[in-house]
């Protein structure tokens, strides 16, 4: 089960590999309106894994040390992967791409790159305002979903595909995605 906020206590974990989910909202941190783009992240990923795993869910303000905290809190508890949503777009308080440029070992602009395709695909013409992106920090893949909840199934739909095989390049936890919803890529081993 789910629970909001970072408050685990790793010695208390499962060896079920940790998802982490960090929505960056003003309003949804301040209680202004219920954060939903999270709870849909972590549904859609439920669908799409069959590898049982322990989600840590957080939201905050769209503050640089306060999203950079929450991302490296989930890194440092060895989250294979995080979902960010919210904070992309053009507006002055979105700086989610400029948080991760600072924090990320290695960008992966490729997903941004293609979750833009598939929402322009989806007919939605302001994905081109988005700015999207992924990386990496050790073994944890970070990618930025958009802020909206109907977007991010859209998003997941177009990149995760090549999230457990990436999560393997990087020797993070090893996700088996379910055939029933979704088709993961891995080469063939030789």
């Amino acid at each position: 089960q789910s629970t909001w906020g970072i408050l685990f206590d790793c010695e208390k974990m499962t060896s079920k590999p940790l998802i982490g989910i960090v929505t960056i909202s003003d309003r949804a941190s301040s209680g202004v309106y219920e954060d939903l783009s999270g709870p849909a992240i972590e549904q859609v990923l439920r669908e799409y894994l069959l590898t049982e795993c322990d989600y840590f869910k957080v939201v905050v303000p769209d503050e640089p040390p306060q999203i950079e905290s929450a991302i490296m809190d989930m890194v440092n508890k060895k989250c294979g992967l995080i979902c960010t949503t919210g904070g992309t777009g053009p507006a002055k308080r979105d700086i989610t791409p400029e948080v991760m440029e600072k924090i990320c070992q290695k960008m992966l602009p490729g997903f941004g790159e293609e979750m833009r395709r598939a929402s322009l695909a989806a007919g939605v013409p302001t994905a081109i305002l988005s700015r999207q992106s992924a990386g990496t920090i050790d073994n944890s893949l970070i990618v930025n979903l958009p802020g909206k909840p109907n977007s991010v199934r859209t998003c997941l739909d177009a990149v995760f595909p090549a999230i457990p095989y990436c999560i393997d390049l990087i020797e993070g936890p090893y996700l088996e995605g379910n055939p029933e919803k979704v088709k993961v890529f891995r080469p063939n081993k030789k």
